[in-house]
């Protein structure tokens, strides 16, 4: 459950509660009026680099047949994305 505290506690011990949150992962709701306004909390974590390894032998192990039939799949699925038209993501 995060701790709540009010935008100027905040303000006042800036460094320390970003420590806290960095090194303990620790997590703030902060207040203003009596109003809950934001949450301070840790940055969800990615793999490691030195984790690849281990995710990637893991997983499932394919025969020969089922890499060839995969392989196949992912080059239909970029054929078909490649012949979509551009959308504009203005344009809405």
């Amino acid at each position: 459950m995060p701790e709540t505290l009010t935008v100027t506690e905040m303000a006042r011990k800036f460094a320390d509660y970003i420590n806290r949150v960095a090194y303990r992962g620790e997590r703030f709701v902060l207040t203003k009026g009596n109003r809950e306004v934001a949450e301070i909390r840790p940055l969800p974590k990615g793999l490691s680099y030195s984790e690849l390894r281990e995710v990637l032998t893991s997983g499932p192990h394919l025969d020969p047949e089922d890499i060839e039939q995969f392989a196949k799949d992912i080059n239909e699925a970029r054929a078909e994305l490649n012949s979509l038209p551009l959308r504009d993501p203005w344009e809405d």
